[in-house]
């Protein structure tokens, strides 16, 4: 039998509260490779009647937008990073550097021609109770074809459900579920290890199997776009947007495996 120690037990202080730049370094490090969307080009249009247009280049691409997409301008040229999530699925982040603290990250199909758009913004000040960034999320499609299937929507499918995640040789995280506004983690390996909260979350269903996770953290200014696979691959892609130690807004990669540990299902009143 294995001796426990105090020492085993210890969990950091509440005030050794880690910073988004300081939790985020190497979360990167088990990541999908990225692919290569040089001279390739997309329309979407959102489901409000808003487009978003894209033409990549070898390290940039050419956006425009809609004002309708409430982004702070209507067009740029800005750093992007793609990942093939599935042989027809990619997962496109543009950490806009023409517009300061704001996010465009793109999941679309090249087989049913669907797309999800998430876009996240850093709020000027803060306000109590209030998460700091905020997002908003639109179904789309492209113009790559006639749609099929269905279109990219709200989904109560991950209630009830618990995963760990591996991002890293030292970023191990858990996750549950509670309901479709909130999910509730905790730090198991890492430098917030000991650490965890119950945030702002919202689950969008692109395929089968396939999910937009995202959350809005409360206690420091950052949220994040995921793209969980819970089919056979188990995998996971995302960003993060949020401010840094210094009080600067900064852009990270994410990814890595998923381990589901189980799930329960409500047997009479439903979470929210």
């Amino acid at each position: 039998m294995t001796d426990t120690t105090t020492d085993d037990l210890h969990d950091p202080a509440t005030d050794e509260w880690r910073t988004y730049d300081e939790f985020a370094a190497g979360i990167d490090t088990y990541r999908l490779p990225n692919t290569d969307l040089t001279g390739t080009s997309l329309v979407l249009t959102l489901d409000d009647g808003s487009t978003l247009s894209l033409a990549f280049e070898a390290d940039a691409v050419v956006w425009s937008a809609s004002a309708a997409l409430g982004v702070g301008a209507t067009e740029g040229r800005d750093p992007y990073d793609a990942v093939a999530a599935r042989d027809d699925v990619v997962f496109v982040n543009l950490p806009l550097a023409s517009v300061e603290r704001e996010a465009i990250t793109v999941v679309y199909s090249t087989s049913s021609h669907r797309a999800l758009v998430a876009h996240s913004v850093i709020g000027e000040e803060e306000v109590e109770g209030t998460p700091r960034v905020r997002q908003t999320f639109h179904a789309a499609v492209t113009d790559g074809g006639d749609p099929t299937g269905e279109a990219p929507a709200p989904s109560r499918d991950l209630i009830g459900k618990r995963n760990v995640y591996r991002y890293s040789p030292h970023h191990l995280y858990e996750h549950v579920y509670v309901s479709s506004q909130r999910y509730a983690w905790q730090c198991l390996e890492g430098v917030q290890r000991g650490h965890g909260d119950m945030d702002l979350s919202t689950v969008w269903k692109f395929a089968d199997g396939l999910y937009l996770f995202c959350f809005r953290e409360f206690r420091i200014a950052v949220a994040s776009v995921w793209l969980h696979d819970l089919g056979y691959d188990l995998r996971t892609t995302g960003i993060f947007l949020g401010l840094n130690g210094a009080g600067e807004s900064e852009h990270s990669r994410a990814g890595g495996h998923i381990y589901p540990l189980g799930s329960v299902s409500y047997p009479d009143a439903q979470p929210v």
